[in-house]
């Protein structure tokens, strides 16, 4: 039985999807300042799409690896991992459990892993996962 027959049986999310989960929590307890907020991110309401926050800019001429940097950094990808949520999810600001509790109901039921083979130097081939939305209302999707 492979990693991802083995989640699925013991009903548990892998642990990139964890890690995104931690970093969508720590990120909703930066906006409630609970946290502090040493990347400097910053929040906005849009009023049909709820909270979001603003991703950092970057300068675009800089090299390849700045670029990397860039991206894999906590600001950034917070901000992006944020950015997915929907309003329902995003906008429980009154305690952290109810976010949790919707956060959780939003992973359980609106996205669904997707395996992707990656060709980074650091990677053993092994298949990765990426967040997708799904919209459970179309029939030919398979949420979970």
């Amino acid at each position: 039985m492979d990693y991802w027959d083995r989640l699925k049986k013991m009903k548990l999310m892998s642990l990139q999807r964890r890690r995104e989960r931690y970093t969508i929590i720590h990120t909703w307890k930066i906006l409630q300042e609970k946290a502090p907020n040493s990347t400097c991110l910053e929040f906005y309401n849009n009023e049909r799409l709820g909270v979001r926050a603003k991703i950092l800019p970057f300068n675009y001429k800089a090299q390849r690896s700045v670029s990397t940097a860039y991206d894999n950094s906590f600001g950034v990808k917070s901000a992006r991992l944020w950015n997915l949520l929907p309003k329902q999810v995003n906008s429980v600001l009154k305690e952290l459990e109810a976010f949790k509790v919707s956060l959780g109901d939003f992973l359980a039921h609106r996205l669904r892993v997707t395996q992707r083979q990656t060709a980074t130097p650091y990677s053993t081939g092994a298949a990765n996962e990426e967040m997708e939305y799904v919209d459970i209302t179309d029939p030919s999707c398979d949420p979970c």
